[in-house]
């Protein structure tokens, strides 16, 4: 996906949206985390995944389910485009512990907030910063 492509935004299915704001309810009041599947250009399926950490506050993707996800993924024609997890109790926007523990700096980040109203807001890792990329949901 180039870089043209994320500054328009990144198309994301409703359901998708959907799916991490469920997740995030059901993990509380721990993070929760999964990875995100893009098929042709738009994000189609969030794979929920087990946070080993166990913390509302830090989250880490049991490389299991990245392993499945990856599988997954090529089985389907489709790639591993980013990563989500949750603030339970914060913003969403990426933290001083998501830039410190940042992964994979090829995949766009999702963050998930529980605030009132909750939200998904997703960002992308460039040149040692979080950038904000806008979503742009698609039925």
């Amino acid at each position: 996906m180039g870089a043209a492509m994320i500054a328009e935004g990144i198309r994301t299915r409703q359901t998708v949206i959907d799916a991490m704001l469920a997740h995030a309810r059901a993990a509380l009041p721990e993070e929760c985390c999964g990875l995100l599947l893009d098929c042709d250009g738009v994000i189609d399926e969030a794979i929920a995944a087990t946070n080993v950490r166990h913390s509302p506050t830090r989250f880490e993707i049991d490389p299991r389910d990245h392993v499945a996800a990856i599988r997954k993924a090529r089985a389907t024609g489709r790639t591993v485009r980013a990563a989500y997890h949750s603030h339970p109790a914060g913003p969403p926007g990426p933290s001083a512990t998501d830039a410190a523990e940042m992964g994979d700096p090829s995949l766009l980040y999702f963050i998930v907030s529980l605030q009132d109203p909750a939200a998904v807001h997703a960002f992308r890792w460039e040149g040692g910063n979080f950038s904000a990329v806008p979503i742009v949901p698609v039925p």
